[in-house]
C-alpha cells in the first residue's frame, strides 16, 4: 500500500519494538508500518468503536449482488483480515452476517503471532446483532467457534424464546440488550463489562445507522472502489433517526492500493465521558 496522506500526529497505541517509525506519505507502507497506522488508541478507558465498509465511488455498501465482498480487492480483504486482528470484537447486523456468510474466525500463524505480540486473546470473537434471532443454529457462526472465543449474539426480549434456546444450545452467547430493539448504549456497555474495548464493526448500514444514532461511534475506515453501481443498493448507514448534530469527524490517513483508497477518519473530539481522543 502506498500513503498518500497521514496526519501530523498518530496513535499512540503500543506495537511492535520492531515496528518502522512513522512512514512518510508517498511511500510504499510494509505491513508493520499499517499496523502502527491503524492500532487502536492505549490505554482506553472504555470500548473504541471503529466502523468498517467499502463503497463504490457512488456511495453504495454492497454490489447488484447484494454482497459488499463484490466490491472489495486483494488489498481490501487484506486490509479487512488486519483489521480483525488487530480487535477484541468483531460486530456485524444479523443480515450482513447471513449475505456474506459469516463463519467465526479462523486460527492462522501470522494472526496468532500478531496477536500475541499485542497481547491480545487468541481469536477476536464475532458479535451477531439481530432484533429476531432469527440465525442458523448450525451455521459457521456458531459450528466453527472455539470454546475461547463463542460467538455472541445480541438480541431483544421480544426475540422467540425457541430461537434464542437454540442458539445458546449451539454455544452461542445469548445476552438481551434491549425490549423491542437492540439500544447500542447497553451492547457497548455489555462489551466494556466483558474487557472488549477493540470493537471493529463491519455493518451494514441498519446497523451503521443505529450507531451513528446513538453517538457511539469513534473512528470510520472506509474503502472507496472505483465503480459506479446505481440501482438501489443501500448506502453506508440506513432507517435511522437524524441525529441532533452531525459528528466532527478527522481525517487521519489515505492510502491507496489496487486502485482503492483507503480513508480513515476519527472523531474531532472525544465522546461525552470518555478521556480517550482519537486514534
Amino acid at each position: 500500500m502506498q500513503s498518500l496522506f497521514l496526519a501530523s500526529t498518530e496513535t499512540g497505541a503500543t506495537v511492535a519494538a520492531d515496528a518502522a517509525e512513522r512512514p512518510v506519505p508517498g511511500l510504499l507502507l510494509s505491513e508493520p508500518e499499517i499496523e502502527n497506522v491503524y492500532a487502536y488508541p492505549e490505554p482506553l478507558d472504555r470500548p473504541w468503536l471503529r466502523v468498517n465498509f467499502v463503497t463504490s465511488l457512488d456511495g453504495a455498501a454492497s454490489a447488484v449482488d447484494g454482497r459488499s465482498r463484490s466490491l472489495s480487492s486483494p488489498a481490501d480483504r487484506r486490509m479487512l483480515s488486519m483489521l480483525r486482528d488487530l480487535s477484541d470484537v468483531i460486530l456485524v447486523g444479523a443480515g450482513t452476517a447471513v449475505a456474506e456468510g459469516y463463519r467465526a474466525v479462523r486460527p492462522r500463524e501470522s494472526r496468532a503471532e500478531r496477536r500475541a505480540r499485542l497481547r491480545l486473546a487468541v481469536l477476536p470473537s464475532i458479535a451477531v446483532v439481530t432484533g429476531t434471532a432469527d440465525l442458523d443454529p448450525a451455521s459457521g457462526l456458531f459450528a466453527d467457534a472455539s470454546a475461547d472465543a463463542p460467538t455472541i449474539v445480541f438480541t431483544v426480549e421480544s426475540a422467540p424464546t425457541d430461537r434464542r434456546r437454540a442458539l445458546a444450545d449451539a454455544g452461542a452467547d445469548v445476552v438481551i440488550v434491549g425490549d423491542g430493539a437492540v439500544e447500542p448504549s447497553a451492547l457497548i456497555a455489555e462489551l466494556d463489562h466483558r474487557g472488549l474495548r477493540r470493537v471493529c464493526c463491519e455493518g451494514g448500514p441498519r446497523l451503521f445507522g443505529s450507531l451513528i444514532a446513538a453517538d457511539v461511534v469513534d473512528e470510520l475506515c472506509l474503502t472507496v472502489a472505483p465503480l459506479l453501481e446505481g440501482g438501489a443498493a443501500p448506502r453506508l448507514a440506513a432507517a435511522a433517526p437524524p441525529v441532533a448534530a452531525p459528528v466532527g469527524m478527522t481525517l487521519r490517513s489515505v492510502l491507496l492500493a489496487d486502485g482503492q483508497l483507503f480513508l480513515r477518519h476519527a472523531r474531532a473530539s472525544a465522546r461525552p465521558g470518555s478521556s480517550v481522543q482519537r486514534a
